[in-house]
């Protein structure tokens, strides 16, 4: 279903001329009248928002705009394989603008800063707990060997010698019936 849907709105989007508005009605499988499309479209890519019939259609193309703008900074004149290939910044980067059809923020300086400050953060935690699938799997491989290293370095056989049991026969003696 979200193929066909991907299908229908990308039929309607692409076949339209360069001077016209940029929002339709939304396609049979979107909803019909109910929604919207409302895209921009840049050298060869597509930025499409489906929205209810009751959403400003400028404000949502501003949106896009500001969308698109911190994408070019982020990724330096942003193309095709940075959206592929960095899927994960991308889901960020949107999330920061929109989250549960809510627009959070769309000062691109403040998103820019929340963004590099999620980079540092990244940065200081290592690669392995950073969010990249590759440094997960790279992570997860090497936890058994943290692991076994870790277990190495608390020297339990010492610490199970240093364990202080009390005096059992004493203890058994005090007890009251």
């Amino acid at each position: 279903m979200q193929q066909q849907i991907i299908k229908e709105t990308f039929q309607l989007v692409s076949k339209r001329d360069d001077n016209v508005c940029n929002f339709l009605e939304g396609g049979s499988l979107i909803g019909g009248a109910d929604y919207k499309l409302i895209y921009r479209h840049y050298a060869t890519l597509y930025f499409v928002f489906c929205v209810d019939s009751s959403e400003s259609e400028l404000g949502i193309l501003d949106l896009i705009q500001v969308f698109v703008e911190t994408l070019d900074k982020c990724f330096e004149n942003v193309c095709e394989l940075d959206l592929i290939f960095h899927v994960d910044k991308v889901h960020y980067i949107l999330n920061e603008l929109v989250m549960g059809g809510m627009v959070l923020e769309t000062n691109m300086t403040e998103i820019i800063t929340r963004i590099e400050d999620q980079n540092k953060l990244e940065k200081q935690e290592g690669p392995y707990n950073s969010a990249s699938p590759s440094s997960l799997r790279a992570g997860l491989a090497a936890a058994p060997a943290r692991a076994v290293s870790a277990v190495k370095s608390m020297n339990l056989p010492q610490q199970i010698k240093d364990i202080k049991l009390p005096d059992l026969p004493a203890a058994i003696k005090d007890l009251k019936f």
